[in-house]
């Protein structure tokens, strides 16, 4: 075998003098390669790795002559250089790995960037740049930090069309990558405005120019930046070229440019090309005779423009057109990839809007195909006649696993939003194929992608009293969900939380052995957290546990929470954890005993909290539920007497019950009830005394109210009273 391996190598030595070119050479020997590694490993040989090694380390030293020519200072040896290094890499990410390490392409960039060159040499080896760029992602990160971006992006100011085309086409690549460093593109506000300008001029340029710019706007600024520059004409136009490959960037950057941005949503509905509107263009773009790509990407820039409220949920181009067109391209028949992104985008369009989830959820047997999602299996592969080697059966099992796992979320997804809001819904997505099992094992799953999207589907279907009483009680779904509580990320702790608060609901079976997991002290520490939606979701389920609760749990969330953070709450700057903090006071403070038992422990403290409420500049919702504190307090044997002590929370009650706001006046009477009831000790004593702060005149000056319910409070108050 060394015999016949010598002499094939001087074969290609003469060929490659013939051809006087190192191109045809190195494509051989690759090709060599690869036959003598296979029929090597048929015959066992333990020449395989030294002959492999030689054949490799040939090229090499083959490519070395040419690099060293890459600085020579005669510009036709560098040019030369440049074209056989070009072809070096054509097709190959291992030379082009190679000529990364080897410090190549700083030489290249000093080249682009020479104004000195020639623009034939500068085009070459942009053209270079290019071709490296097309390797691995690994590549496109080596490339992007040594700076290729600004030099390309420099060299769209020439004024030559050969060099201008091939720096578009080089940045396109590279922005077709997440390591792109994107936040380039608008940094310079002239820039977007340079490469609208090279729209006109041909086809390759108006594919690269919407494909750099669809990966530059994504935030606000930046998508108001484009619509600044006029690029929804722009796009809207591209729209209607004749070539796919327009067609396709022209969308993704119009659907980027409308996510989460209503101005810009608006601007896009209203615009038009040819006599039709760009919304009507989207839905001819929509057509079952259009590609299915095509399809998905017109389908979500009209869902984006929904959702940024530019085009209604009442719309035909949404029920009859977009709706449907998602539908479809979840069905089994179609490619996994777009299944995934057809169940996303129809989980984006149906999230908040009651009648798309009920029309989405009839349509075309759409909850049993999502459920097809969570059972994919990889088709088998039609080329088993070649044997892979461990690395290849690698990369596929992980892409395996990854196509499994981006199915999965996306079915999660789409059920968390078609059950958001309706029983109906939630009872069919619940008996479809055994659900529960797969959310409890979603919740577990090794990504966090899918571990977010199970907890967001059991979040949807936790809303619902009869599934709390039943399936979650069968299927234990607490366990797994305080488990994942553990060390969570803040976006599944969020849902978690949120979920949790829901379990613990009091007909909720499922809050006893939440309580015996340690919940309590997992719910104090989230009120200390930073993030407002932990701190509400805390406070929420804490109010949710002490509701109707024992002695001993209410005594357990006050030691656990402690009267320092309770009054750190009440300052909280979120309206929604101030009011919930209310509530939870409210719900320890229910059941006489257990009135007195906490004031007898913390009295001073409650009530100095809710006199801050009163005081403060709060809205009459909060004030509310502080007078409403105030009556339960109101409601107990002895801690009645933190009230009647109290000269300053006696004139407020008085004071609230002449407020303006009604809710205000009956919270009030409300407490002035519990004080004075006949019924209990000392009721004679306390009668008198609030007799003496004029409380039983404005309760005659009530009595004529118009309004039922403070008419029934008045009247209430007043039979207390002994003469009255």
């Amino acid at each position: 075998m060394q015999a016949e391996g010598h002499y094939l190598f001087v074969l290609l030595l003469v060929y490659s003098e013939i051809c006087d070119t190192s191109r045809s050479c190195l494509r051989i020997i690759r090709l060599y390669t690869c036959k003598w590694k296979t029929k090597r490993q048929e015959t066992n040989s333990t020449d395989y790795c030294t002959g492999e090694w030689y054949l490799i380390y040939w090229d090499v030293e083959c490519s070395r002559s040419y690099i060293d020519e890459l600085y020579s200072p005669e510009v036709d040896k560098c040019l030369e250089a440049i074209v056989c290094l070009k072809n070096s890499v054509i097709g190959s990410n291992r030379q082009k790995g190679h000529v990364i390490t080897q410090g190549v392409v700083p030489r290249l960039l000093q080249l682009v960037g020479d104004n000195m060159m020639p623009i034939q040499l500068k085009a070459e080896a942009t053209v270079t740049l290019g071709s490296l760029a097309k390797g691995t992602e690994d590549h496109i990160k080596a490339l992007v930090d040594m700076g290729v971006v600004p030099v390309l992006i420099a060299g769209l100011g020439s004024d030559e069309v050969k060099l201008i085309e091939a720096c578009l086409r080089c940045l396109r690549t590279i922005f077709e990558f997440s390591c792109a460093p994107v936040g380039l593109i608008c940094q310079d506000e002239n820039l977007p405005l340079r490469l609208l300008s090279l729209i006109p001029h041909s086809v390759s340029n108006q594919v690269c120019v919407a494909t750099i710019l669809a990966a530059g706007c994504k935030t606000a600024e930046n998508q108001n930046l484009l619509c600044r520059q006029e690029a929804v004409p722009a796009l809207a136009a591209l729209l209607c070229s004749p070539h796919y490959k327009v067609q396709m960037p022209s969308l993704r950057c119009l659907a980027n440019m409308c996510f989460q941005n209503q101005k810009v949503s608006a601007i896009v509905a209203t615009s038009s090309f040819g006599g039709k509107s760009v919304p009507d263009l989207l839905v001819g773009l929509m057509a079952r005779d259009k590609p299915s790509e095509m399809q998905m990407g017109a389908a979500r820039c009209i869902t984006y423009m929904h959702r940024a409220g530019a085009v209604s949920a009442e719309d035909p181009k949404i029920l009859y057109r977009t709706l449907p067109c998602l539908v479809r391209l979840c069905k089994k028949d179609r490619p996994c990839e777009e299944r995934v992104t057809a169940a996303e985008t129809l989980a984006y369009l149906t999230e908040v809007d009651t009648e798309l989830q009920r029309l989405a959820s009839i349509s075309n047997h759409l909850v049993p195909t999502l459920a097809e999602l969570l059972h994919y299996q990889p088709e088998p592969s039609h080329t088993q006649a070649v044997q892979l080697t461990p690395s290849q059966t690698a990369q596929r099992l992980e892409q395996e696993v990854k196509t499994a796992q981006d199915m999965k979320q996306a079915a999660f997804r789409a059920f968390a939003s078609l059950g958001a809001n309706d029983e109906d819904i939630r009872k069919k997505i619940i008996e479809t194929d055994n659900l529960m099992d797969h959310i409890v094992s979603g919740l577990q799953d090794p990504s966090q992608r899918v571990r977010l999207a199970a907890v967001r589907c059991l979040h949807s279907l936790s809303r619902s009293v009869q599934q709390l009483r039943t399936t979650f009680q069968d299927h234990s779904v607490w366990r797994p969900l305080m488990q994942l509580l553990q060390g969570a990320s803040d976006d599944i702790l969020t849902v978690a939380s949120s979920t949790l608060c829901n379990l613990l609901l009091e007909f909720s079976p499922s809050k006893e052995p939440i309580l015996e997991s340690g919940a309590v002290d997992l719910l104090c520490g989230l009120t200390r957290r930073q993030d407002p939606a932990l701190r509400l979701n805390g406070i929420w389920a804490l109010m949710n546990m002490a509701f109707q609760a024992e002695q001993k749990i209410k005594s357990q969330i006050l030691h656990a929470l402690g009267t320092d953070q309770i009054f750190r709450l009440l300052s909280d700057p979120e309206v929604g954890v101030l009011m919930k903090t209310l509530g939870l006071l409210r719900n320890l403070l229910s059941t006489k005993p257990h009135i007195d038992h906490i004031m007898g422990l913390h009295g001073n403290q409650i009530m100095q909290a809710v006199v801050l409420i009163l005081e403060g500049t709060h809205s009459a919702e909060v004030k509310e539920q502080a007078l409403c504190i105030l009556a339960n307090i109101g409601d107990g044997e002895s801690a009645k007497e933190y009230i009647m002590a109290n000269e300053d929370v006696l004139k407020k009650l008085t004071d609230y019950m002449m407020h303006s706001n009604v809710k205000l006046q009956i919270a009030a009477i409300f407490c002035i009830s519990n004080l004075v009831w006949r019924e209990e000790a000392g009721s004679s004593e306390r009668q008198a005394r609030l007799r003496d702060l004029g409380v039983y005149k404005l309760l005659q000056q009530l009595i004529m109210t118009s309004d039922t319910l403070l008419f029934d409070k008045v009247k209430t108050a007043m039979t207390q009273f002994s003469d009255a």
